[in-house]
């Protein structure tokens, strides 16, 4: 299974990283965190380690740690601007259950 971006999350990220100047991809992974067990972890990634996975959608690279991918595979990622508010969301079908604040989950 692969992990996808949509257009609005892939625009978002090669902008950010067009920006910055430097970076090859978006690094996801997850962190044992908060209430429900888990939590995403989301940061530029300036490098790809040989144990990293690689996935490419809409032209920007994805980069996943052998660890986080059994808790992310199938997963797509979106970016929303909602009235003021505006940033990513992660459609997890791994997801069983998170915590209210959302936050945290677990699988």
């Amino acid at each position: 299974m692969a992990i996808t971006l949509t257009e609005s999350a892939a625009s978002h990220v090669a902008a950010f990283l067009s920006k910055r100047g430097k970076g090859v991809g978006l690094r996801l992974g997850v962190r044992t965190s908060g209430c429900s067990g888990l939590a995403y972890k989301l940061e530029y990634a300036d490098e790809v380690r040989p144990e990293d996975r690689e996935f490419e959608s809409h032209g920007v690279r994805v980069i996943v740690d052998p660890k986080s991918l059994p808790y992310l595979e199938g997963m797509e990622l979106d970016f929303a601007k909602e009235g003021l508010n505006e940033g990513f969301k992660f459609n997890n079908p791994n997801v069983k259950d998170q915590c209210g604040c959302g936050e945290s989950f677990n699988v």
